[in-house]
């Protein structure tokens, strides 16, 4: 698709809670180490690297919190993804080409039917492991 953005996507998650850590103590006493604010709570980011010839590129980014949410969702659905896309179309103000990874969310009927209608949105599907193919993946 001439003119279009090439843009790649990823994921990932993030836990509030703190990491368990080791320590030293003397011998023959059991290290303690106390954290406060412990928390349940985790947070969802899915970005967009999109370049173009003769543009500066962008990132583009949504966080997804989960609260305890009603549906039980700790990651973005199909409709997130829907949302991210319609407003990279509108920030980036041309066609995309869309290269993602093979994550079951990606490929579901909404997002499929989605895509199908939109003639501004290509996807391309990367390998099943390539996190080296995405550049994305290091942010």
């Amino acid at each position: 698709m001439s003119g279009a953005w090439l843009v790649f996507e990823d994921e990932a998650g993030f836990s509030m809670t703190p990491p368990q850590a080791k320590t030293w103590s003397q011998r023959g006493r059991t290290p303690v180490v106390r954290v406060r604010g412990r928390s349940r709570r985790r947070i969802s980011i899915a970005a967009l690297t999109c370049y173009k010839p003769g543009h500066r590129s962008r990132l583009i980014y949504r966080p997804r919190r989960d609260d305890d949410r009603r549906d039980g969702r700790k990651s973005f659905s199909w409709r997130d993804y829907r949302d991210l896309l319609i407003a990279a179309h509108q920030q980036l103000g041309g066609p995309i080409v869309l290269v993602w990874d093979n994550l079951n969310v990606h490929k579901a009927a909404g997002l499929r039917d989605f895509a199908a209608s939109r003639d501004w949105l290509t996807i391309y599907y990367l390998p099943p492991y390539a996190p080296d193919l995405n550049p994305v993946e290091g942010i």
